[in-house]
């Protein structure tokens, strides 16, 4: 899943409805890079006056000071402050060529080092695609005859998305980026109500277990991974907190556990943490 903030930027309106100063705006720079990790440049300031002012509507505020006691006074409007300064997009076997390695090389090397426990964590799965993309690829790959237990924690900090995610229905308009040999296996067609949709099989579905999660934050994993998935997640973050992120990643990774991240990201140079094998798939020194 990528998190992924708005590209274009028209101008701002002459007559704003809502009031949004220059001192408004810093403390939400400030506080989405302390609490998310993402940083908003001045020229998104167009953006987020509009998905903010959606909130301010449905409070009936009229300044931004005046949402501001509500984000720091309630978690959950805090929450719901995140959620709508981030738009999640994603879609089924997103960079194909992990999957790929996943089926070809991951699960013959797992078998070949004894594994019988496999614990893979999808990092900012959004609104599941990732994950259930995963769970399909392992099917495929018998994984779930060959060892003992297959378990995919799936996280991501909106919990917007996480509900949907859980769910695991989708339109089928979705079927176009699922390969033909996982549609069958792995997915069922809604009938009566939910026509015109798919669902993750659900003896599939129940290999996953989905949790609200800040990245930034103390990660609740008391176990370390044999594959981590956080893949265009980390472009909006700036260069300190990637690094810091990669380093927490390479500890909560087994001994040559795997990390794949976005063709759009890269491990910074002065890190010698991981072999790169290209394609953006790194294993752990």
């Amino acid at each position: 899943m990528g998190r992924v903030l708005a590209q274009a930027e028209p101008v701002m309106p002459e007559n704003q409805e809502f009031e949004l100063t220059d001192k408004d705006f810093k403390f939400i720079q400030w506080f989405m890079h302390k609490h998310a990790g993402i940083y908003f440049s001045d020229r998104k300031r167009t953006m987020v006056y509009g998905r903010i002012s959606r909130q301010l509507r449905r409070l009936g505020l009229q300044r931004f000071s005046e949402y501001r006691q509500c984000i720091e006074q309630d978690s959950h409007e805090q929450a719901r402050f995140i959620n709508c300064l981030t738009t999640n997009k994603t879609q089924f076997f997103r960079e194909y060529h992990h999957f790929e390695f996943l089926e070809k090389v991951l699960i013959s090397e797992w078998q070949q080092q004894k594994n019988r426990r496999i614990n893979i964590w999808s990092a900012g799965c959004s609104t599941g695609e990732e994950p259930y993309s995963f769970v399909s690829s392992l099917h495929q790959a018998h994984a779930f005859e060959l060892f003992d237990s297959v378990n995919i924690t799936a996280t991501d900090l909106d919990t917007k998305v996480l509900e949907t995610a859980k769910q695991g229905i989708y339109s089928d308009e979705a079927i176009d980026a699922i390969p033909v040999k996982y549609l069958k296996p792995c997915f069922v067609k809604g009938v009566g109500a939910q026509q015109g949709k798919i669902k993750i099989r659900h003896g599939l579905q129940s290999q996953i277990q989905f949790q609200q999660l800040n990245l930034l934050q103390a990660w609740p994993f008391e176990h370390e991974f044999d594959l981590i998935s956080c893949r265009n997640v980390m472009i909006y973050f700036d260069k300190k907190t990637q690094t810091e992120l990669i380093e927490r990643f390479y500890q909560q990774l087994k001994p040559n556990g795997v990390l794949f991240i976005g063709h759009s990201e890269s491990m910074p140079g002065h890190l010698n943490l991981f072999h790169h094998l290209g394609h953006t798939i790194y294993v752990k020194k």
